[in-house]
């Protein structure tokens, strides 16, 4: 292993928390703007961890005591293991080659899993109807996230992100094959908002109905961690869409002639903006335009339109390839 990849494997958990909570920050301040408010500052988030950690953790009598407190755990873990198997800028994953975007989806299950586990465990009537919330949601979007793959691995004939990314997509497909992952990013962008329970999807977390559902009886140590697991994944989940979408380098668009520190460093701050671009497009914006989604409304919008479309994605795609 490279001196650059051991580094990512040890230290991109711990800056993934750090960046995270950043874009966290300017999601809220950003939406905030865009509903006539000053907002909080981008640093509310660290604030508001930090809070969290010093209040006191408390488990319900009732609650599964051992699943309650390990269901925190478990989803921090999945979010920052997601992070090895995503190539930063121009460094590869640490993980490349080991199942990559299966493994990545199985990751991105286990963290709504975990809090799904953990509301039932609570024993809360609230957490109760929000895990079987999120258990309905899940079992709807990750149909169109699992097209989205099948239609690159048919392409690349690998799941591997850094190969994916090594080779911008955009450059291999033909117009038909252009058209299909088009509309697979079309598909992916839908599925982003309901992926990390954000609205109009954050149906098994509504506050107004169900007081937080799978969290309302989470507190202090737990819910921190709960909340950075959300953070990560955020900035995991964003990631991948540009590994997958745009994975096009400085150095590739326009020819610079960079090299030691400088190359990392350029590369770094382009790869963090291509996120923050997805970032907002695909969170902030539509849970500031949208009120939540009914159950119903959200399964129904996955089962039928976000499919079709991924499906016909995958056709045309099919039909270039064969």
């Amino acid at each position: 292993m490279t001196p650059e990849t051991i580094f990512y494997a040890v230290g991109m958990p711990i800056i993934g928390v750090f960046l995270g909570l950043v874009y966290k920050g300017i999601d809220r301040r950003v939406s905030a703007r865009m509903t006539s408010r000053i907002g909080p500052p981008i640093r509310q988030p660290f604030w508001d961890v930090g809070k969290l950690l010093l209040k006191e953790t408390i488990v319900p009598a009732n609650a599964v005591k051992w699943i309650f407190n390990a269901m925190p755990i478990l989803a921090l873990a999945s979010s920052m293991t997601l992070l090895l198997y995503i190539p930063f800028g121009i460094i590869k994953a640490p993980l490349e080659g080991y199942g990559d975007l299966v493994v990545i989806l199985y990751l991105l299950t286990l963290q709504a899993l975990a809090m799904a586990i953990g509301g039932f465990a609570s024993g809360s009537p609230f957490s109760s109807v929000g895990a079987q919330r999120e258990m309905v949601l899940m079992m709807s979007y990750e149909m169109p996230f699992a097209i989205v793959i099948t239609g690159f691995a048919l392409i690349y004939k690998s799941f591997s992100l850094s190969t994916i990314a090594s080779t911008p997509v955009w450059t291999i497909v033909g117009p038909l094959g252009g058209i299909g992952i088009f509309l697979l990013l079309i598909a992916f962008l839908l599925v982003t908002p309901a992926e990390l329970a954000k609205l109009p999807f954050d149906i098994a977390e509504a506050e107004t109905e169900i007081a937080e559902g799978m969290l309302a009886e989470y507190s202090g140590r737990n819910l921190a961690l709960f909340y950075l697991s959300d953070a990560v994944r955020g900035f995991a989940m964003m990631a991948i869409e540009v590994v997958l979408f745009i994975p096009f380098t400085l150095s590739y668009l326009f020819g610079l002639n960079l090299s030691g520190a400088t190359l990392y460093i350029v590369e770094a701050l382009w790869f963090l903006f291509k996120v923050l671009v997805f970032y907002v497009s695909a969170v902030t914006l539509v849970r500031t335009s949208f009120a939540r989604f009914r159950i119903e409304q959200a399964s129904r919008l996955f089962w039928v339109y976000v499919n079709i479309i991924g499906l016909l994605g995958l056709l045309l795609i099919w039909l270039e390839v064969m």
